[in-house]
């Protein structure tokens, strides 16, 4: 199991879904990529997917010449879509600390701030960067400062996936010695439950009122 957690499988499949026709709204040929058969990739597969839709529906909030209600949608996308990715990545967390508890911890084990799932987050986000930077890089349609400039940007971005994934193979290897561990942390993200919004518990209850 460890060898196919390692960030190389993982940023392989993140970089050749971007190639997949259908993706992300298709996911069925994603999952003949995935590094093994396992709950944790059936979430890092969804986590990706709906970063990739995330950066789409970013892409299309941007337009400034179409109806108010488009933007609306693009919205209200963008809130489900963000719920959808934080809750693969607290599912994916769950998974390996599963996976964390067949190693013995050594009594002065680092804690690590930052989960193996939210470092998988930044590495799909970054493949998206990685992903959409180098397409800059091919446009016929700009001048050769506009390709220059991107190459600098696509140097630098592969530069720090390279750091990221330093990073999380040396906390894997750290838990699997006994030597390192994380804890799953819960967003909790209070605007979008009714019950902790205020705004949504003022309309509900004026809604309430209003019968």
């Amino acid at each position: 199991m460890l060898a196919q957690l390692r960030s190389q499988p993982v940023i392989r499949f993140h970089d050749a879904s971007h190639g997949l026709p259908g993706w992300p709204g298709d996911a069925a040929a994603a999952a003949n990529l995935l590094p093994a058969r396992d709950p944790v990739f059936e979430w890092l597969l969804a986590n990706h997917r709906w970063n990739c839709s995330l950066w789409a529906e970013e892409d299309l909030a941007r337009r400034t010449r179409v109806a108010d209600s488009d933007i609306a949608e693009n919205k209200r996308n963008i809130d489900r879509f963000n719920q959808a990715r934080n809750d693969a990545i607290e599912r994916i967390d769950d998974e390996l600390v599963r996976w964390q508890q067949q190693f013995p911890r050594a009594a002065h084990a680092r804690l690590s701030s930052e989960t193996p799932g939210a470092m998988i987050d930044r590495m799909s986000i970054l493949s998206l960067k990685i992903h959409h930077m180098g397409l800059q890089t091919q446009r016929s349609d700009v001048d050769d400062a506009h390709r220059e400039r991107c190459r600098e940007r696509l140097g630098q971005l592969q530069a720090q996936r390279d750091d990221l994934a330093a990073c999380y193979d040396r906390l894997l290897d750290e838990i699997a010695a006994g030597v390192g561990y994380f804890k799953v942390y819960r967003q909790y993200k209070m605007y979008n439950d009714a019950s902790l919004n205020p705004v949504l518990v003022a309309e509900q209850q004026a809604q309430s009122a209003a019968r």
